[in-house]
């Protein structure tokens, strides 16, 4: 034996072969050495870590134990086969992120998953699954009732992916969180996004950031939202939402009777958007937590918001930060729940916007209605110290 296979055999005090037969501190006879070599199918090493993780080997005696036909599939396919499925298919939670699956790998991979039973979380994140990929897992989940949450994100899905999601929301009945960010949407995908979610009452919490929905999107989520009583919690950040379809959004969240958290962070909700957030707020009866930080808000647009929010008696958590509302904007808003009493407001976030003295005395004097409110801000103009929470 060379020197080399005795390092990765290990050392040489007494062990047992792979045959049961006891060698004397590593030693072996030329013949026993070759036959072992020709069991084990001439391989020249054995890897002894048993946590090592690859997709690219397994033995025969791993694909002895998949009922499942994912090997099937995966040689009809022809694609290599992803083992962490088949280590981890009984879990509760299956996470196969950043592994290069494509669109035929995730066509093989949803195979065994329309009849599993055991996962009920499934994280697919950057696979590049692209929108055949996507339309395989979403036939999955229209057979699958066991699977509650998916993380499809980054994985360039686009509007076939988005047409096929849609398509299964409105037959599934147990998802209860999808993450669909990332993954090129475009208005043309909310078209079919939308409708859907009118039908799904089940869904509760909905992720479509990183995309890149416009004014139109934003006029069909508005209608969408108004209808659908399912969602908890929406994140449409980082899209392009903007003008009146910013404004008919908000008149949407307006009408909502379900939604307890939504984030609008870097999009462009502007003067208009903002205040059709102010009329939304007005009706609003079960809204508790609201971002629409980076949105080109002018001070304006943050006195049409207030008024809302002098009425408002849900919204506890508040995110106005880098918006250019300067201190007239904050001082407006603090203003306004200054003046409600009624208001259930615990987190301002004025971050990167100066304020002056003005506005800490305001808040020293709404801190004695309100003991518990914190305000966050980018500090007190002429000095650089942070207003104390």
């Amino acid at each position: 034996m060379s020197q080399t296979e005795v390092d990765v055999r290990g050392p040489k005090d007494q062990r047992s072969s792979p045959c049961g037969n006891l060698l004397d501190r590593g030693e072996r006879e030329v013949e026993e050495e070759e036959d072992q070599e020709e069991e084990l199918g001439g391989e020249d090493c054995v890897i002894l870590n048993e946590d090592y993780d690859t997709d690219l080997e397994l033995g025969d005696q791993e694909e002895a134990y998949d009922p499942t036909g994912y090997m099937e599939a995966c040689e009809a396919l022809q694609v290599v086969p992803a083992y962490n499925f088949l280590r981890n298919m009984h879990n509760s939670e299956l996470s196969m992120m950043h592994r290069c699956l494509g669109p035929q790998g995730t066509k093989a991979l949803a195979v065994p998953l329309v009849t599993n039973t055991s996962i009920l979380r499934l994280n697919l994140r950057d696979n590049w699954m692209e929108g055949m990929g996507g339309a395989a897992i979403a036939e999955m989940l229209k057979e699958n009732c066991y699977i509650t949450e998916v993380d499809l994100s980054d994985n360039s899905l686009g509007d076939h992916g988005a047409g096929a999601i849609a398509s299964m929301l409105k037959e599934n009945s147990t998802l209860l969180n999808l993450n669909l960010s990332g993954n090129h949407f475009t208005d043309r995908s909310v078209e079919h996004l939308g409708p859907a979610l009118i039908t799904n009452s089940r869904l509760q919490q909905l992720d479509l950031s990183h995309n890149a929905l416009g004014e139109q999107a934003g006029q069909s989520m508005g209608q969408a939202l108004s209808e659908n009583t399912g969602l908890r919690s929406l994140n449409l950040a980082w899209n392009c939402i903007r003008g009146r379809g910013a404004a008919i959004l908000a008149n949407g969240l307006g009408g909502n009777i379900c939604l307890r958290t939504v984030d609008l962070s870097f999009n462009g909700l502007g003067k208009e958007g903002a205040s059709a957030l102010g009329k939304a707020l007005k009706e609003n009866i079960v809204l508790e937590e609201l971002n629409v930080s980076n949105n080109r808000i002018p001070p304006e647009g943050a006195i049409h918001l207030a008024m809302g929010l002098k009425v408002n008696k849900t919204i506890k958590s508040l995110n106005m930060g880098r918006n250019p509302i300067q201190n007239a904007g904050c001082f407006t808003i603090l203003k306004s729940v200054q003046e409600n009493p009624d208001s259930a407001m615990e987190a301002i976030y004025f971050s990167d916007i100066t304020v002056n003295q003005d506005f800490e005395d305001l808040y020293r004097a709404v801190k004695e209605i309100f003991p518990a409110l914190t305000v966050n801000h980018g500090g007190r103009i002429g000095t650089f110290r942070k207003a104390k929470a």
